[in-house]
This record gives structure tokens, C-alpha cells and sequence, in this order.
């Protein structure tokens, strides 16, 4: 089922999420859920705080980088080998922490489906480890790193209640103040179905 997204405005965005465990109800369902939604809205990740579930799952396919953009002759941001990973990373976190991030920080474009119709670069570390369960409850230990570490990041940042634009400069997130607002007022109107904050009267 296709579910609405919750925009910039919503305070369950900015809640830190809580673990959860195999007795979690409905979970098998909301993962489908999440997955539907991803990927109505073109998506390569999503947490289920977008979702207006606060807690610590996220979602992330990064098959859409894997592919070309045939119509630009100079689409050449991934090598065959990293078009190759991005096609095959499809994955469900769970109770995620992140024990460490490293290297030469760089910058990359990011957009979010709870922020419609805005983009800003970001500066993130390059690789981190990351300490998660999946949907079967199973440990991991990872190690991720460049496009896959920076989609995992993103989201990440969702299950500890921020967002992408607490990233970026202040003259920057001054410049795009209102099309924030707009966003929380329900000015936007992206392809697929989102959930607007109302203040309870």
C-alpha cells in the first residue's frame, strides 16, 4: 500500500526514533508499505519517520543511481563498477548506529521526499560503520562507503530526528526559508501523496 509522506513541518520528523524488536506490530506489512511508497515516488531511501512512524527503520535502494542517463553525454558521475554495486544495493536497517565515520569530506547533491522540490549539496564523510539488524532480526556489522554510505547517512540522520537542511550553511537554509514554510503550509504539490501538519485547534 502507498502510503502519504510527511513533510518539512511535522513534528515527528524531528523526534529521535526508538528501537524496536521482532514483537514490533505489523512490521513485515510496514516495510512492504515503505517499499511501495519508495519507489512511487522514485525514492532510493526512506525512513519510516516519513512515514509518521518514529522509529529506527530505514529502507534504501540504490538501483536509480545505477542507471544512465542516456540524453546527457557527459553522465559519467558512476564507473561500471560502481553502477554495478548500486544496482545490487537493496536493503532493510533496523535499530541502526553508526560507530564511525572517516575520510576526506565531500560534497554531493541531495534532495529529500519530505522536503519536495528542493536540493542542496551536502558535505559528508565518505565511509562509516555501521552496527544494524535486519528484518529478521540478525546482527550486522558493515562497512559502507561513497554513493551507498551517502544514502545510508541521509536516512540515518532521519531516525535521529534531522533533516538534510541542518546540514547546510545558514545563508543557505536562510535563502530557501520560504520555500520551507510553503512546504509546511501545504504549498507544494510533488507526484505522489504526501501528509501535511495541522495544528490541532
Amino acid at each position: 500500500m502507498i502510503l502519504p509522506i510527511v513533510v518539512y513541518g511535522d513534528p515527528v520528523l524531528r523526534k529521535m526514533g526508538v528501537d524496536i524488536d521482532e514483537n514490533y506490530e505489523g512490521l513485515d506489512q510496514l516495510i512492504q508499505d515503505m517499499f511501495d511508497t519508495m519507489y512511487n515516488a522514485s525514492g532510493v531511501g526512506l525512513a519510516a519517520h516519513q512515514v509518521g512512524k518514529p522509529i529506527r527503520l530505514f529502507i534504501v535502494d540504490t538501483e536509480p543511481f545505477s542507471e544512465k542517463d542516456e540524453d546527457d553525454e557527459e553522465d559519467e558521475e558512476f564507473t561500471p563498477k560502481q553502477r554495478k554495486e548500486l544496482k545490487a544495493f537493496k536493503r532493510i536497517f533496523i535499530n541502526a548506529r553508526i560507530t564511525e565515520e572517516h575520510g576526506e569530506e565531500w560534497k554531493f547533491n541531495e534532495g529529500c521526499l519530505s522536503i519536495p522540490k528542493i536540493r542542496e549539496d551536502v558535505i559528508r564523510k565518505p565511509k562509516l560503520h555501521l552496527e544494524y539488524v535486519d528484518e529478521n532480526f540478525k546482527k550486522h556489522k558493515e562497512k559502507f562507503e561513497g554513493v551507498i554510505a551517502r544514502v545510508i547517512q541521509h536516512e540515518y540522520d532521519h531516525i535521529d530526528g534531522k533533516l538534510f537542511t541542518d546540514k547546510i550553511s545558514p545563508f543557505k537554509r536562510k535563502m530557501i526559508t520560504g520555500k520551507l514554510n510553503d512546504i509546511a503550509n501545504g504549498k507544494v504539490s510533488p507526484d505522489y501523496k504526501i501528509k501535511v501538519y495541522k495544528l490541532k485547534k
